[in-house]
């Protein structure tokens, strides 16, 4: 490995810290290391070019940013958790810089995720603007506590209309976040299918769907109050009536940079729901 990417929490000190001394011992290597928030997209995004490798500091959601930031680009990432979960970090803080050799080395594996990739519309607005998404895409009511219609379609065909206080179109990646806390269910992180949730239904369908990988699903806000959509739970933009959205799992896929075993996944399950390491 030539060139050496590090993206940390900017608001954990020991985030900041971890990255510094990364960063020095790589250099000292004889590697190009750079490092940035990662909450500064634009900048880590700029960076990418020719990056061997990100290394993601901090927690689950640190991830999720690294993975937006280097999209379509299909660098690996290997995680570094100070986080609470740490459902899709490879690293403890201890076993950080000796693994990290190994890495280099060319050890480790691969673990390849799906995105998702969504097209919002609004009314009169012929310029869709696009999106990506490790874990899910959520359509929600503001700040206004009450519930918004959201007709949803798949593969152009009319499932139903929503009254609740939302929809979640998770990876299964995602499965595990949002959309399991709102009763959805596991996938894999390996399935290609996707998750589609609503929201604390009102008089409404209740039931989660599992949607298979080639599936586009179509949602259309019905709302006279402020609403949201929300890309992986940090980029968060304003959504009008009458606004489509759509999703589809991406040609694009994010991809981990792992040093432990592969059959990890059952056996860690239960203890990282509960939030134990």
């Amino acid at each position: 490995m030539k060139r050496i990417g590090i993206l940390y929490h900017p608001l954990k000190d020991a985030a900041v810290k971890l990255a510094g001394e990364i960063e020095k011992s790589l250099r000292g290597q004889g590697i190009n290391a750079w490092s940035c928030s990662a909450w500064e997209s634009e900048a880590a995004r700029s960076s990418c070019a020719d990056t061997d490798l990100i290394l993601s500091i901090g927690g689950d959601g640190t991830i999720l940013r690294a993975a937006q930031a280097i999209v379509p680009r299909e660098i690996p990432i290997t995680g570094i958790n100070l986080g609470m979960l740490g459902f899709m970090t490879e690293l403890s803080v201890e076993e950080a810089l000796p693994q990290i050799q190994r890495l280099i080395k060319g050890e480790g594996w691969t673990d390849e995720r799906s995105l998702l990739e969504a097209e919002a519309v609004a009314p009169g607005d012929n310029r869709p603007s696009k999106f990506y998404a490790l874990n899910d895409i959520v359509v929600a009511r503001g700040a206004v506590v009450r519930v918004v219609l959201i007709e949803a379609e798949i593969d152009g065909q009319t499932l139903t209309t929503y009254k609740a206080d939302g929809v979640i179109v998770a990876t299964a990646t995602g499965s595990t976040g949002y959309a399991f806390a709102a009763g959805g269910p596991i996938l894999h992180p390996h399935a290609r299918d996707m998750v589609m949730a609503p929201i604390m239904p009102h008089l409404s369908a209740s039931y989660h769907l599992v949607l298979p990988p080639m599936a586009t699903v179509r949602l259309r806000l019905k709302t006279m109050h402020p609403a949201a959509l929300s890309i992986d739970g940090h980029t968060n933009l304003p959504v009008e009536n009458n606004t489509v959205i759509t999703v589809k799992r991406s040609e694009h896929t994010a991809r981990f940079l792992r040093i432990h075993a592969q059959d990890s996944f059952y056996s860690t399950l239960e203890k990282r729901l509960k939030g134990k390491q």
